[in-house]
C-alpha cells in the first residue's frame, strides 16, 4: 500500500485488490448475477425507460494523452437527472412486494402492474418508506413511492440546497431537514422509522440492514449493463466516484460478471474533505471520515462506506483518489465546453475529474498506467440537479 500527494490529488494504491475468479466470487456473494438479471427485467419495463447515452469524447482523450474516453451520461435517466432513479425506486418496488406477501395478500411477489392496480392499493397506501439523502437518492425513493402508491418521508442533511429539497417535495414526499451531516440524517431516519413503523429504503448498509441496499445496487447494475452492451471491448480503466460506495460496487460487480479476467483497472474518486474509502483501503478496515464533510460534491458528502459495498470495494478497487472541489468544478466547465457539450453535475463529474487530474500529473499518470493505449469509461452520474449551483460554477444555464 502506498500513498502519494500530487498537487490537488491524493493517491492510494490498494495492494489487496484481486482479479479474475476471486473477485467474481466475492462480488457474486454480495450481488449475484440472478439479482442483477431480476432488476434489469423489472426496470426495463418501467414507463420512460431507455438506455442513457455513452458518447465518446475523442478531443478530451487526446488532451489527456489517452486512447479513448467514454462518458456514461445519466442526466436524463427517467427525467430525474441522476442514475439514482434506478436504485431507490427499484428497492421501493421490492420492499412493497415483500410486505404484501408478508401480510398474506398473495403467495408470490406482485408485478408492477399488480402494484399500480386496485388489487393491493389499500396495503400499499398504508406503507411509508423513508431514507436519508444528499438529494438524488431521496428523489428516487420519492419517485418510486409516487409510482407505486405509497407514502415517503425523506430526511436531508443541512447542506442540501433548497432546489434539491423542492424537487423531492414536488414528487409528493414529506421532506425533513436535519441539522447535521448525511450520516446524522441516516440515524434520524432510522430512529423515526422504528418509532413510526416505517420502512427504511437506504442506499447505505450497516450491521443488520443489508437486503434493501443490495436491491438499490442491483438497480444500478442496469446502468453498467448498458455500458457492457454498448462497448465492443472492455475498457482498460474505469474511474468511479464514491460516496457510500453503492455505485462503484454495483459497477464492479456487474462488469466483472461480464468481463471476468479482462476486467478493467478500477479507480475510485472522492472529495478530499469527505474521503472515507481511501483511508479505509489504507487501514484495511472501514474508517469514518471526520469533520463537517463540506464539499461542492454534495452527493458524495458521506462519512462511511456502506457495509455491503465495502465487501466489493476492498477487493475490487485498484487505486483510490481524493480530489479538491476545484478539480470537479473545472471538469464541469470542460464538459460544457467540449464536443459534444455535456451537462455534468458537481458529484456526477467526480470520476472524470479524477481522471483529468491524474492524466495531467506525469507521476500519477505513470502510477495509474495512463498512456496512449488506455481506454477509459467514466460515469456521469448526475446532470444539473440544482440549476442555480450549476450556473454559478459553469457560468451559464444547463439548457
Amino acid at each position: 500500500m502506498s500513498c502519494d500527494v500530487v498537487e490537488e490529488v491524493v493517491h492510494v494504491s490498494n495492494a489487496r485488490a484481486v482479479g479474475g475468479d476471486r473477485l467474481a466470487a466475492r462480488c457474486a456473494g454480495v450481488l449475484s448475477p440472478e439479482r442483477f438479471a431480476e432488476a434489469a427485467a423489472e426496470i426495463v419495463g418501467w414507463p420512460g425507460y431507455a438506455p442513457t447515452p455513452l458518447p465518446a469524447l475523442p478531443g478530451l482523450a487526446r488532451r489527456l494523452g489517452i486512447g479513448a474516453l467514454h462518458y456514461k451520461d445519466e442526466s436524463g435517466r427517467f427525467g430525474l437527472g441522476s442514475f439514482k432513479s434506478l436504485g431507490g425506486a427499484h428497492a421501493v418496488f421490492r420492499l412493497l412486494g415483500r410486505e404484501i406477501v408478508r401480510r398474506g395478500a398473495t403467495a408470490t411477489p406482485p408485478s408492477r402492474a399488480d402494484l399500480v392496480s386496485s388489487r393491493f392499493r389499500s396495503i400499499v397506501a398504508s406503507i411509508t418508506v423513508t431514507c436519508a439523502t444528499d438529494g438524488n437518492h431521496g428523489r428516487s425513493v420519492a419517485w418510486g413511492a409516487k409510482l407505486f402508491g405509497c407514502r415517503a418521508v425523506i430526511y436531508v442533511q443541512k447542506d442540501v440546497t433548497p432546489a434539491r429539497r423542492e424537487a423531492i417535495a414536488a414528487l409528493g414526499a414529506t421532506v425533513v431537514r436535519v441539522e447535521g451531516t448525511y450520516d446524522e440524517a441516516v440515524r434520524r431516519a432510522d430512529a423515526d422509522a422504528a418509532q413510526n413503523g416505517w420502512f427504511v429504503v437506504s442506499d447505505t448498509s450497516y450491521p443488520g440492514y443489508v437486503d434493501v441496499p443490495c436491491d438499490v445496487m442491483a438497480g444500478y447494475g442496469v446502468m453498467a449493463g448498458e455500458v457492457i452492451a454498448a462497448l465492443s471491448e472492455p475498457p482498460t480503466h474505469v474511474f468511479l466516484q464514491v460516496g457510500v460506495g453503492g455505485l462503484a460496487a454495483a459497477v464492479i460487480a456487474r462488469t466483472v460478471e461480464a468481463w471476468g479476467a479482462a476486467r478493467p483497472r478500477f479507480v475510485s474518486v472522492e472529495p478530499k474533505t469527505a474521503a472515507c474509502l481511501l483511508p479505509s483501503l489504507s487501514a484495511g478496515r472501514r474508517i469514518t471520515a471526520e469533520g463537517g464533510l463540506d464539499t461542492v460534491m454534495a452527493g458524495l458528502a458521506c462519512g462511511e462506506v456502506s457495509l455491503t459495498a465495502w465487501e466489493i470495494l476492498e477487493a475490487g478497487i485498484d487505486d483510490a483518489l481524493a480530489i479538491d472541489d476545484a478539480v470537479a468544478m473545472r471538469a464541469m466547465r470542460l464538459l460544457a465546453d467540449g464536443e459534444p457539450a455535456i451537462v455534468g453535475g458537481e458529484s456526477g463529474v467526480a470520476g472524470l475529474a479524477g481522471l483529468i487530474a491524474a492524466a495531467e500529473s506525469p507521476a500519477l499518470a505513470r502510477a495509474l498506467g495512463l498512456d496512449p493505449t488506455t481506454r477509459v469509461v467514466v460515469f456521469g452520474s448526475e446532470g444539473a440537479t440544482d440549476p442555480a449551483v450549476y450556473r454559478r460554477i459553469v457560468g451559464r444555464d444547463a439548457a
